[in-house]
């Protein structure tokens, strides 16, 4: 027997082991928006700390003060710098100025991007593709000094936010380049109950995720729902 036959190697990580989640700060960048105050109300519903930003102190606050369970505002680059978990939920329009903007204080912090590039006409939404190939790579080039991950893209903003659902069934996309800082984003999903999160790759498969809520658009038009998510055999 060979000295390398008398190593064990040691047994492959379980997927579905994730990290204690629960003592982190979460900021929602954007979070005075329907997605941003629907993912902090679930967020902080179920125990986790939450900071929502906006460019103005006041509109922060006065979100948070509607949504209650411990929620704070602040103003974005305040939210950022105390968080550690940042989710940036901002209009696409304004994606890439904001994240400029706050480059110093997302240095170092785990960026969790779930903001769809969209455009819409006549015929109903349709994806755009940004020149880095989807949000998520936009903000990883802005942001050289962040951990960016990518997730929480197909949530329906209206059931996020409404007290009387006591769960949301769909699964999560969580996308990035660190298994570690994808774990954390699983396991933060994972928090919502109904929810769980799911690797789905790097962020160079960013895009199609992205692309696809311009499909579940289409299906809660015409079927008059609110569409998620479930992935099979997992």
């Amino acid at each position: 027997m060979t000295s390398n036959d008398s190593v064990q190697k040691a047994p492959a990580k379980d997927p579905r082991e994730l990290p204690d989640v629960s003592g982190l700060v979460v900021g929602v960048l954007g979070g005075t928006g329907d997605q941003g105050r629907g993912l902090a109300y679930r967020l902080a519903r179920a125990g986790q700390k939450v900071i929502i930003g906006s460019r103005a102190a006041e509109r922060a606050q006065s979100a948070a003060d509607e949504l209650g369970h411990g929620v704070e505002g602040a103003e974005n680059a305040e939210c950022a710098r105390r968080s550690d978990i940042v989710i940036v939920a901002v209009p696409w329009d304004g994606h890439g100025k904001t994240l400029e903007s706050l480059r110093e204080e997302l240095s170092g912090k785990l960026v969790v991007d779930c903001v769809n590039p969209l455009g819409f006409d006549k015929k109903g939404a349709y994806a755009l593709k940004p020149e880095e190939g989807s949000a998520a790579e936009q903000a990883a080039a802005l942001l050289p000094d962040s951990r960016v991950t990518a997730a929480f893209h197909h949530l329906s903003a209206v059931l996020l936010q409404d007290p009387a659902v006591e769960e949301i069934d769909t699964d999560v996309m969580v996308l990035g380049e660190v298994r570690a800082d994808t774990d954390i984003v699983q396991a933060l999903a994972g928090r919502i109950p109904g929810m769980r999160g799911v690797f789905a790759g790097r962020l160079r498969n960013a895009h199609q995720v992205e692309s696809l809520v311009a499909n579940l658009i289409s299906v809660n038009r015409r079927y008059k729902a609110h569409a998620g998510l479930r992935v099979t055999d997992v």
